[in-house]
């Protein structure tokens, strides 16, 4: 227990440090040690306990219960003082209805419900340290490099807030920690509406009336979601009968009618944590924030909280059907939906925006679904997903700074403007749709899984999806290396914290996909067999071995030479099969004996795919399942 109450202090005494710390030079030395110790202290308490099953800590405490009310009330305070300046009224009263409720459950009310085992760990609380102790430290120890030129962008005499913004990375780290160690739900409800908060300052971090309208769209339906989560807390108390998330799961699955409205409640808030459609906009509005930010929210913290909390739902989805079809087409459509809408953006965020919502929209049906085989498949989706967007995030913040753009048409020939980077980029976008990656390996799982349990819908769903998925993928993977040229190499000026971020990045999802076999042994396939008592990998071992050699094959080849000097290679003018006029511009002469430009762009069908013409579809759709789901559980129609 003591290294579970390491990993979730010693970032919240990083974060109050950072807080304070005024001097550039201390300030980043402080983050670098930090952020090694974090990543080092996850991979000890991950590989000491390797296989582990539910491992429970006897621990309550009655002031720590009402520290967790206090900081609630803190927050809220954080809100409405927000609310107030900014005028936003929806986000006053939704916030005032979430203390309301939390005081009158702890004061109101005599419960008297006590929960010793406060603490616990498994098997999926080990992977999700991983991710947030290794890729979450990354990611803010490349954020020193990143936020140096950002503040030197800033308008001159702008006071310089990266205390804050450090300071609010490593209160994440923290607070997500509460979130997959804590049995007690109460204390997860605190660290839940801690990431909320710490979201919400981010994406308004730049302070424009953009930032501060995204910052509000997205505190506005996570409050929404949290007010969810204390709906299943009353259900808990009152019906249930216990704040054990272990007892409930456990009761739940024997009597899914007691728990029927809890875990309805409890889905809806993993559903807006996860950015699932309709409340998917939040997410796409949080790429106003500097890119580590979205980083961290994509791939380690905010909406992984969301789908862990769905995947561990999903032994009680299998007996409860009501939340559980409302679960699996949410994440169904919104998997579909958003990955057609991907199509039609040349905004390289926008992209990694959409395909994460899509992703995570799988990682929900399956949640959904809730068999061992689809469990499994989940748990390399989030895995693999975290690795590959952490390294693309990152890319596009790097590669933005150095070419002055974000656009995919922007990457001409980005292969040679910045060699290492685009072979950093490239491996992040094949990890995330081509065979024998990790990603498509999780997928084929989820596949197998969804025709086991007889999902005919979902399969088709998933393949209609999967082509979407290949088409802007492999758009912006052609853009990279697609045009020849001579163009100046400009990633020299990139920042050290910013290379060794990256290259862990690359290092961690290529281990992932060549060691997917050994992760499923020791880390995934052990959660399924403590919860299900069965094993879930469905794809044979000598399969998975087969890929991961595959894997190994293609990342040597992508990276073989990649630090020779091209100095000595013969350069050549660019051939362009007819009358160069400019090599540079790669500009020739046409039949008309004009000047004509080679050029490559990518199709985009904005008018089939785009945004106004395909959201509304699913933001309608969805609501409409989600409201039927509550009048059904409430009802008592349909739980059993």
């Amino acid at each position: 227990m003591a290294f579970i109450g390491f990993l979730i202090l010693f970032p919240l005494l990083a974060a109050v440090a950072l807080f304070c710390v005024r001097n550039n030079e201390a300030r980043n030395v402080i983050v670098v040690a930090s952020a090694a110790v974090i990543a080092v202290a996850s991979v000890i308490f991950v590989v000491s306990n390797l296989g582990a099953g539910f491992t429970p800590f006897e621990f309550s405490s009655e002031a720590l219960d009402f520290v967790c009310t206090g900081i609630s009330t803190a927050i809220v305070a954080i809100i409405l003082a927000f609310s107030w300046k900014y005028k936003n009224v929806l986000a006053a009263v939704l916030a005032c209805v979430q203390l309301v409720a939390v005081l009158a459950l702890e004061f109101a009310f005599p419960l008297e419900i006590e929960v010793p085992y406060g603490l616990y760990f498994d098997s999926l609380s080990l992977l999700m340290t991983f991710i947030i102790g290794v890729v979450g430290s990354g990611i803010c120890v490349y954020a020193i490099g990143y936020m140096e030129d950002f503040q030197a962008h800033q308008p001159e005499g702008e006071a310089d807030r990266r205390p804050l913004f450090f300071g609010l990375m490593f209160l994440f780290l923290s607070a997500m920690f509460v979130i997959v160690f804590s049995n007690n739900m109460e204390w997860l409800f605190t660290g839940w509406e801690i990431t909320t908060l710490c979201s919400f300052l981010l994406i308004g971090f730049t302070r424009t009336p953009e930032a501060i309208t995204n910052a509000f769209r997205q505190i506005v339906m996570n409050l929404a979601g949290g007010i969810g989560f204390v709906v299943a807390l009353y259900c808990c108390a009152f019906m249930v009968g216990t704040f054990s998330f272990y007892d409930f799961l456990v009761i739940g699955c024997q009597n899914p009618a007691i728990a029927a409205v809890a875990v309805t409640a409890l889905a809806f808030a993993g559903i807006t944590k996860a950015a699932q459609m309709p409340f998917h906009t939040w997410l796409l509005g949080a790429m106003v924030a500097p890119t580590p930010t979205s980083a961290l929210l994509h791939s380690s913290t905010m909406v992984k909280a969301g789908v862990f909390l769905l995947v561990k739902l999903a032994p009680i989805f299998m007996v409860c059907p009501v939340p559980s079809l409302m679960v699996i087409m949410v994440g169904a459509i919104t998997f579909l939906l958003c990955s057609f809408m991907a199509i039609s953006q040349s905004n390289a965020k926008r992209v990694l925006a959409y395909s994460t919502i899509a992703n995570l929209g799988l990682v929900t049906a399956c949640a959904g679904v809730g068999s061992p085989e689809a469990v499994w498949a989940a748990c390399f989706l989030i895995l693999f997903h975290a690795l590959a967007k952490s390294l693309l995030f990152l890319c596009v913040g790097t590669a933005e700074h150095h070419i002055g753009s974000r656009d995919i048409e922007d990457m001409d020939l980005l292969f040679e403007r910045m060699p290492r980077l685009a072979r950093f980029m490239m491996v992040g976008i094949m990890g995330m749709f081509i065979a024998p990656f990790g990603m498509l390996i999780a997928k084929w799982g989820a596949l197998v899984s969804f025709a086991q349990a007889d999902q005919v819908a979902l399969i088709l769903i998933l393949g209609f999806g999967s082509a979407a998925t290949f088409m802007f993928w492999a758009k912006w993977l052609g853009k990279l290396a697609g045009i020849a040229g001579q163009p100046e190499n400009v990633e020299l000026t990139v920042h050290k914290s910013e290379w060794a971020s990256l290259l862990l990045m690359v290092v961690l999802l290529i281990c992932g996909c060549v060691a997917l076999p050994l992760i499923s042994a020791v880390s995934v396939e052990p959660y399924i067999v403590s919860v299900f008592g069965v094993l879930g990998q469905d794809i044979s071992t000598d399969n998975l071995w087969l890929a991961a050699i595959c894997a190994a094959v293609v990342f040597i080849a992508l990276f073989a030479g990649a630090g020779r000097s091209n100095s000595k290679q013969k350069k050549v003018p660019v051939y362009l099969a007819g009358v160069s006029r400019n090599d540079d511009t790669r500009a020739f002469q046409n039949a008309l004996s004009g000047s004509s430009e080679a050029v490559t762009r990518n199709w985009y069908l904005e008018a089939v795919f785009g945004e106004k013409r395909i959201a509304p579809i699913g933001t309608v759709f969805n609501s409409v399942l989600m409201a039927a789901a509550f009048i059904m559980v409430l009802l008592g129609v349909g739980v059993m």
